[in-house]
């Protein structure tokens, strides 16, 4: 097993901060630290140029939970470029139940606001799917479960933990072109839209994790982090600045076509799947197994926030989630992976299924796989609580 020692600044962790400008945040202007924690802690700047120095000193005495400083200084830079209305200010919700998570504000997603074409395609799929399951116990059938749970683990292990996330987003390891490409049409099928919008909207999770401008975080409750913020793609845009971060796949042909071509795909499957084996087939391969796989991915985004351990001082709200990995093939060892974002390893310790990671380590011992990247005991170290 080949280790890949990343560069240490790689390994940064994601502070809640949230990007409502400095000065609505207090007298004299502050960043709010600890952003989602029933007790926020507000660091005071006394100056928008504050030194480096200055800042990493403020930092490491106000918040010890917060090992890196690049996101801050990134915060200072860019608070005024993200003003938010006075209906977004950060309040105080409420904890989400059998969690220490608070609830900073609630978007209204479903009425008050015009609906653009893309919420109105992933609510028909999202709708349509739910609906289609709705005749699974009347057409139950064996070969009709085992595709469904043939396709499930193509589609949801290949496709999205492997490709999409592992794969695309954080750059794990490196496949053959025609494997990787491969891979990521096995997402295509996941239903969960193309990979350029898919990996676009999982490093904004990374970059803006748990603040204002994440995508999907807790911090604006359960539901929302779960599925309601699929159905408001301008309001993502509004905080994220939409798909500017995957220069690497749209210089690619072959993703600017699964982007411009992406609902044709599935449409193809379930005439197959219905041409083969009637409307079984297309009940439990396009309805329960597209439910399953969108559910398993969504509980990453919500569950992993809210309940489990940290063993890591990522300075966020991931955590590590036993029964989730098992659900998600690895991707519940979630405060795991937000440590070290780069590895291709989110069971870190023996014990910690990963089902994903079992194939990537069959794909390298068969050449597949190469450049595969695992975190240094010097990173471990540096991310440590003892710290």
């Amino acid at each position: 097993m080949a280790l890949m020692t990343s560069p240490l600044t790689k390994s940064k962790p994601c502070l809640f901060l949230p990007f409502t400008q400095a000065k609505k945040l207090g007298s004299p202007p502050a960043i709010l630290l600890n952003y989602g924690h029933y007790k926020p802690k507000f660091l005071p700047l006394t100056t928008n140029k504050c030194k480096k120095e200055k800042i990493s000193s403020l930092l490491d005495a106000s918040n010890k939970n917060y090992s890196s400083t690049k996101k801050a200084l990134q915060v200072v830079a860019d608070a005024d470029n993200a003003p938010l209305s006075e209906a977004d200010e950060p309040r105080n919700l409420g904890k989400i139940f059998l969690s220490d998570v608070v609830v900073r504000r609630r978007r209204q997603v479903f009425w008050g606001r015009k609906w653009n074409s893309s919420d109105i395609a992933n609510a028909v799929i999202v709708l349509s799917s739910h609906f289609l399951s709705l005749f699974a116990p009347f057409y139950f059938t064996w070969p009709a479960f085992w595709v469904n749970i043939g396709l499930g683990s193509v589609t949801g292990l290949l496709g999205i933990t492997l490709s999409f996330h592992r794969n695309l987003s954080h750059g794990s390891f490196k496949l053959p072109k025609w494997l990787e490409y491969f891979f990521a049409y096995c997402g295509v099928q996941a239903l969960q839209r193309d990979p350029i919008f898919w990996v676009s909207t999982h490093r904004h999770h990374h970059q803006f994790c748990d603040s204002e401008r994440d995508p999907h975080s807790p911090t604006e409750g359960f539901w929302f982090s779960h599925i309601n913020w699929l159905f408001d793609n301008n309001y993502i845009t509004e905080k994220c600045g939409g798909p500017n971060n995957v220069g690497d796949l749209e210089k690619q042909p072959f993703y600017k076509f699964m982007q411009n071509t992406y609902f044709l795909h599935p449409i193809a499957l379930g005439v197959l799947l219905y041409a083969v084996g009637g409307f079984p087939f297309l009940v439990w391969g396009m309805g329960v197994r597209t439910v399953l796989v969108l559910h398993i991915t969504w509980l990453v985004n919500s569950v992993s926030h809210l309940w489990g351990k940290q063993a890591w001082n990522t300075g966020d709200l991931s955590r590590n989630n036993w029964w989730l990995a098992l659900l998600t093939f690895g991707e519940g060892w979630h405060n795991n992976h937000h440590a070290f974002e780069y590895s291709a390893r989110h069971g870190l310790e023996w014990w910690q299924i990963d089902m994903t990671w079992y194939v990537i380590r069959f794909l390298q011992a068969i050449g597949l796989a190469t450049d595969v990247k695992l975190p240094s005991e010097v990173q471990k170290q540096r991310m440590a609580f003892n710290n």
